[in-house]
């Protein structure tokens, strides 16, 4: 008998827009002991079927139609609220993609521990910190004795994700159900992560549910994978069937979205429009048709116009020390330490050229990008755009800058602000630059929003009302909209669905390539900075100690940690 059996799960959401079938006739398995991995684009019911079974979907406008999930003999849906409370929690654990709106920012790490060990009784208060503090040192916490008393803003993304992971496995559930809980990780910690799974689910026979959009993760870790599209199961099989004979269009489309399953003289496969509208019926001719795959032609490789070797750098990063002091005291503050967050850094990009830079969250990536737009005033050394040094200009000379060097940061959410239209956001740069006359704007941001394959028509709308690879576009057009010589993209495709994925880094390769851009690409999946670089930096505790072509780097590492951060990339096993 099944650990988990889910049969004919229906779920819609009634709105003022109509009735949203999110989870249409679904039915599934999951052994004691197995890894279940699903897989889809956003949308596709993958986390909606999950949270309906512990109770997280909000009724309303949430709505459970019909169809059973007797787990170890109790129904899900239709047991006592106390006895699913019991359940969730002790015996069914789940990780969520976003840590921060998670975790409890008025309280202490340990105290969100060890609360689910205190809520079901299981153990003392002094027992369940000992056992806390083991789990965030078997997560890859340093100095877990020290951190288990921190706040949840103290840590990066990565470490936060870390702290969810161990919180959802120290009470050693039967069933986990982990929702994209590597997204955010660079390869190492990933790695780390998923290892870590692996072994628990051999000590305790424990079962995974594990959900994602990366196929080389579900790859190495899942013994079967099921498939969603539109609310439905298109495909289960095993692993090997999965990825070395895949029967349903759509599954062989993401597949083919894949970087690392491409050449890089090729562009990824962008699956062409927008899922189904599922407050519609479903036309299964019409979906298929969205499926339907061109030949695999090779097309102009995303740098094609190489730049040339004794080309003048566009911008040039010289001995660059970004140091952040430490200290301690209420009324006088004392410096008790340093922070070594950019330490001697030097490199130069050419016009045209594309310079990938990876390393683990805390290597340096973030803060140098933000130091050279000047967000982060350095501690030495200096930036030269266009001949021009921003570390010695004025105010005034730095907004000037600004105008050839624009950011894309990895949440567009955050980046964008919610209470301007597309129209606004777009037209905003513009203004305050005036660059163009007030009676040009409306034309030069339907341009940009063409420009980056958006409807012009879209352009009344919030950025609430877009999904997430839609904001990312809106993103990289505002960042376009001063026709900067340089970009810096910041994680840009990390949250983003396989498919989402490979329509971000086509667009970012034929704007770099029509427009000459060069552009710093920050990202922790080396198979996607691959794809998109002509050069490759690698960081490691604030300095670059690799940096080369990006076929040298990934095919012939010199340095140590760059053969540890490659033997962690996932594979796809076929």
């Amino acid at each position: 008998m099944p650990l988990l059996d889910v049969r004919n799960l229906r779920v819609s959401f009634h709105t003022r827009s109509g009735v949203y079938r999110a989870v249409n006739d679904v039915s599934f398995s999951v052994e004691r002991g197995e890894i279940l991995g699903i897989v889809g684009e956003s949308g596709s019911g993958k986390s909606v079927t999950c949270s309906t079974l512990l109770g997280l979907i909000p009724q309303p406008p949430g709505r459970i139609e019909g169809g059973t999930a007797h787990f170890d003999g109790v129904d899900l849906l239709r047991c006592p609220p106390a006895q699913l409370r019991d359940i969730r929690g002790k015996r069914i654990s789940m990780i969520f993609q976003d840590p921060m709106t998670s975790l409890n920012p008025y309280l202490r790490i340990s105290e969100q521990l060890i609360e689910p060990l205190l809520i079901h009784g299981t153990v003392s208060k002094t027992e369940a910190l000992a056992r806390a503090r083991a789990m965030l040192e078997s997560v890859g916490i340093p100095d877990a004795g020290k951190r288990l008393h921190s706040y949840p803003h103290e840590f990066s993304g990565g470490m936060r994700q870390r702290v969810m992971i161990a919180m959802a496995l120290i009470t050693k559930p039967d069933l986990l159900i982990a929702d994209e809980p590597t997204t955010a990780l660079d390869v190492t910690v990933q790695a780390q992560i998923l290892e870590l799974l692996k072994k628990l689910q051999a000590e305790t026979g424990m079962a995974v549910i594990f959900i994602t959009h990366d196929l080389a993760v579900v790859s190495g870790l899942c013994h079967r994978v099921q498939v969603m599209y539109a609310g439905r199961i298109v495909e289960t099989a095993d692993t090997r069937s999965i990825f070395g004979n895949p029967q349903h269009p759509y599954t062989k489309a993401l597949q083919r979205c894949i970087p690392a399953l491409q050449p890089k003289g090729r562009a990824l496969y962008a699956i062409p429009g927008m899922p189904p509208d599922l407050s519609k019926p479903v036309d299964e001719a019409e979906l298929l048709k969205r499926f339907e795959l061109p030949p695999e032609e090779p097309v102009p490789a995303p740098n094609a116009i190489k730049p040339a070797d004794d080309a003048e750098p566009m911008i040039r990063v010289e001995a660059i020390k970004t140091h952040f002091p430490l200290t301690s005291g209420f009324l006088i503050k004392k410096q008790t330490g340093l922070v070594k967050a950019v330490d001697e850094v030097s490199f130069a990009v050419r016009q045209g050229e594309v310079l990938g830079l990876v390393g683990e969250s805390g290597s340096g990536k973030s803060t140098i990008a933000r130091t050279i737009m000047q967000l982060i005033p350095p501690t030495a050394g200096t930036v030269v755009l266009g001949g021009k040094n921003l570390t010695a200009g004025t105010t005034t000379e730095v907004k000037e800058a600004r105008r050839h060097l624009q950011m894309v940061f990895q949440d567009p959410f955050a980046s964008l602000n919610p209470r301007l239209t597309v129209f606004a956001t777009l037209a905003e740069p513009l203004k305050v630059h005036g660059v163009v006359p007030e009676s040009e704007i409306p034309a030069r941001v339907t341009r940009l929003m063409e420009q980056v394959g958006l409807a012009p028509r879209y352009s009344g709308k919030y950025p609430h009302e877009f999904s997430g690879g839609q904001r990312q576009r809106i993103a990289i057009a505002r960042a376009l909209a001063l026709e900067p010589q340089v970009i810096i993209a910041d994680e840009p495709v990390s949250a983003l669905d396989v498919s989402i994925q490979a329509q971000i880094l086509n667009l970012l390769a034929r704007l770099v390539r029509e427009m000459n851009l060069t552009m710093i690409f920050i990202a922790h999946d080396l198979s996607v900075v691959k794809h998109i670089s002509d050069r490759i930096a690698v960081m490691y505790r604030g300095k670059i100690v690799e940096i080369g072509s990006a076929t040298d780097v990934m095919e012939r590492p010199q340095h140590p940690y760059t053969k540890t951060l490659i033997s962690a990339i996932p594979r796809i096993e076929n």
